[in-house]
């Protein structure tokens, strides 16, 4: 690997409720909340994610988003949905089907076929 390439290491979230946000990515993910200093909480996951309370997060759509995946992307979906997750819209191209959900701040991710 090149010195000079990039490794990402965590994906940050400006949010309200740093807390509040880490606690359901910690449930999603499976993985442990690292630290929390009140106004930045990160989840130990690969990469970490962090969330950062901001004064006024940016509003509309965010310009990128996570994509996830697991055995059973039903199952997950309903499960994120438990969790406090909203379900948008569902996708299906040859060999590829994705579901757009929004986290509890209303941050976009998808979850994927198993494998994607």
């Amino acid at each position: 690997m090149n010195d000079a390439n990039l490794t990402i290491r965590q994906i940050t979230f400006d949010c309200h409720d740093p807390s509040k946000l880490a606690k359901f990515w910690s449930a999603a993910t499976g993985c442990e909340i690292a630290a929390d200093y009140g106004d930045f909480v990160m989840v130990d996951s690969t990469p970490a994610l962090g969330f950062q309370r901001v004064k006024d997060p940016t509003p509309g759509k965010n310009r990128m988003h996570i994509d996830v995946g697991g055995a059973e992307r039903e199952t997950l979906i309903e499960r994120l949905k438990d969790l406090g997750a909203t379900e948008l819209t569902t996708h299906e191209a040859p060999g590829l089907v994705w579901t757009v959900m929004q986290d509890p701040e209303g941050n976009e991710f998808c979850v994927g076929n198993p494998g994607d």
